[in-house]
């Protein structure tokens, strides 16, 4: 049974301005993971970084991603000192500006270089290291290998995103994978990937009723009371979503101190909320393509007065 559930970090999406919000007018999850910092070789924190790192007092996670393991135990002494009790590996990022420098998902194509990159990471970080990874580089194949080498680490969580590298966020994810890391880590396990429903996470339940965590990114943002109805609690109502939204959208224009900035932010977040209104493609390819402030106003004025609120999202998430 599923008893742990983790708010994932979407670059872009899940920064300090979102979280708090979120948190406040919905709440439900357990563990709220920051988007990736990515430590340089002068080790200098920016002052982004530093904004963002700040504690609202929610549970929250650090993620860091490195290429060279100095950098890594680096940055944990720094988020150590700032509070912090866990930090988080990035594994997985997909994208391609990123694997190109050996980092996210990269470290996963030389298996070998990862186990000496552990071996360092866990001799000198000052606080437990969670990992959040992939399959592999390449295929699933990849993966029996690489689990390998985690279970020769005490990593205090490990959470599996069942896809490889050139796969992204698209396509079915390879759940006999996942059946390995599950059946075969000697470390904590959680699962990543595709679920945006009640029905999903019980499904996953029924499979693997030993699982005791499950982390979950853009599902939640499709449906921003999904952790809630985990819970028992009731679905989003239309008057709830668009209080949260229009104290988004304000809480974004403090941030900025402009609107054009938070719009755009706010488009952002719309092209996963969509999915929670019944036809809502149309309005929201036209959001996508807004340009300007009050150009979004009307869309999201338009969205909740002309569209049906479903129960759960539908549609692919990307």
């Amino acid at each position: 049974m599923i008893s742990r559930f983790d708010f994932a970090p979407l670059d872009g999406i899940t920064k300090r301005v979102f979280r708090r919000v979120w948190h406040n007018r919905f709440g439900g999850a357990d563990r709220y993971f920051i988007p990736f910092i990515s430590p340089t070789d002068q080790h200098i924190l920016t002052p982004r970084d530093r904004r963002e790192l700040e504690n609202d007092g929610l549970p929250q996670v650090p993620q860091v991603m490195a290429k060279r393991a100095a950098d890594f135990v680096w940055a944990a002494n720094v988020l150590a000192d700032m509070g912090y009790e866990e930090v988080n590996l990035n594994l997985g990022c997909p994208s391609g500006t990123v694997t190109a420098k050996g980092k996210g998902s990269g470290l996963l194509a030389d298996p070998d270089e990862l186990d000496r990159f552990f071996e360092e990471v866990f001799s000198g970080a000052p606080v437990p290291v969670s990992v959040k990874t992939r399959l592999g580089y390449q295929t699933a194949g990849e993966f029996p290998r690489l689990l390998e080498i985690f279970n020769r680490y005490p990593i205090a969580c490990l959470t599996v995103h069942p896809r490889v590298r050139p796969e992204k966020y698209r396509g079915s994810v390879h759940m006999d994978a996942f059946c390995l890391a599950a059946a075969e880590s000697r470390n904590p396990v959680c699962y990543n990937g595709d679920i945006t429903s009640v029905s999903g996470i019980r499904a996953l339940e029924a499979h693997f009723p030993s699982l005791d965590a499950a982390m979950i990114g853009r599902g939640a943002i499709a449906d921003p009371a999904l952790f809630r109805r985990l819970r028992g609690g009731a679905a989003a109502a239309r008057e709830e979503l668009q209080a949260f939204t229009a104290a988004l959208y304000q809480e974004y224009q403090d941030f900025y101190g402009q609107a054009a900035p938070a719009s755009q932010r706010m488009k952002e977040v719309w092209f996963y909320l969509i999915h929670l209104f019944r036809g809502g493609e149309r309005l929201g390819g036209q959001m996508r393509r807004s340009r300007g402030p009050k150009a979004y106003e009307e869309l999201e004025t338009r969205i909740f007065q002309e569209l049906d609120l479903l129960d759960e999202p539908h549609g692919e998430l990307v």
